[in-house]
């Protein structure tokens, strides 16, 4: 068992430049120290892990399981301890190059990520940004980890340590393309069931679809089964088929194809939209940001449709 208390924690910096270079030399080059210095490090990091952790092969110094199972957590542990020193650090859009992670489902990435985009590109354009995906399930896994600093989620559970902030509701409408399918709008329930419908779910299953129709003694049929929003396009343009998805998604995607966005012949009500961070880790000028482009994305209603 490693004492912790005694522990050199500059060797965790050598792991990760070991980790992105794969090379003893570029290391080196990269921490500013000798070749031998470098080795030195790994030497010790072998010792306290009692594993090689990179093995030299033609292709270079490749990681070990015991390495790849490491890599995350520490990456994940030095971009708190960078975070924790940037903490009091008087914080300018427009100069800054910090770097943040949101969760969102693909549906809210479709909608409100171009938005984030354009606004830091224009405000902020040297800082970056990476969309995970995330639901209400796994947010609070992503939060603890590390993997995110804000959450963009549906019908929100507020967890311990998190604070959220409605930001609106949204509901859903029918993604299709009229010609194909051979009808006029409006679109009825009779025409609805006719048409093969292509599903978007989380499980690859049932949808919220499936439930309201069943309480009303009607059943759809399903011909393809998708688990990402945007893939929907590839799927709907020129053919006789039918997608139900949230209206912003549905929106954003219509903008972008040839496809036709009408509202669903049945009432699948809607749902509250937030965004979630961390007590313990915020960034009010970035919230407001998020805050912004999802007030746009959500801003219609299913009546304009």
């Amino acid at each position: 068992m490693i004492d912790i208390a005694r522990f050199d924690f500059n060797l965790i910096t050598t792991f990760l430049a070991l980790w992105e270079e794969r090379s003893v030399s570029k290391a080196a080059r990269r921490l500013s120290l000798s070749q031998s210095a470098v080795s030195t490090a790994l030497g010790r990091l072998r010792d306290a892990t009692q594993d090689p952790l990179f093995v030299r092969t033609r292709d270079g110094m490749q990681p070990t399981q015991r390495a790849i199972a490491m890599a995350e957590p520490l990456q994940c542990g030095a971009g708190l301890i960078h975070k924790a020193f940037l903490a009091g650090a008087v914080f300018d859009p427009a100069t800054s190059h910090q770097h943040f992670s949101i969760g969102m489902s693909d549906d809210f990435e479709v909608a409100g990520g171009p938005l984030i985009a354009q606004r830091l590109a224009t405000q902020a354009p040297h800082i970056s940004v990476t969309f995970r995906q995330a639901n209400r399930h796994t947010v609070e896994t992503l939060f603890e980890t590390g993997e995110i600093d804000f959450a963009v989620v549906a019908n929100p559970v507020l967890r311990s340590g998190l604070l959220q902030q409605d930001i609106g509701t949204s509901g859903y409408a029918c993604l299709l393309d009229p010609e194909a399918c051979g009808i006029t709008l409006p679109l009825s329930l009779e025409t609805y069931l006719a048409l093969p419908h292509i599903l978007v779910s989380y499980s690859g299953r049932k949808g919220i679809v499936d439930q309201v129709l069943k309480k009303m003694g009607h059943e759809r049929r399903v011909q393809s089964a998708l688990t990402h929003f945007s893939a929907l396009p590839a799927f709907l343009i020129g053919t006789r088929a039918v997608a139900t998805l949230p209206l912003h998604a549905a929106r954003s995607l219509a903008t972008i194809s040839e496809l036709t966005v009408c509202p669903a012949p049945v009432d699948l009500g809607r749902f509250s939209v937030a965004y979630l961070w961390q007590r313990t880790a915020d960034n009010s000028w970035m919230r407001q940001i998020i805050s912004e482009a999802f007030c746009e994305a959500l801003s219609e209603n299913v009546a304009d449709t």
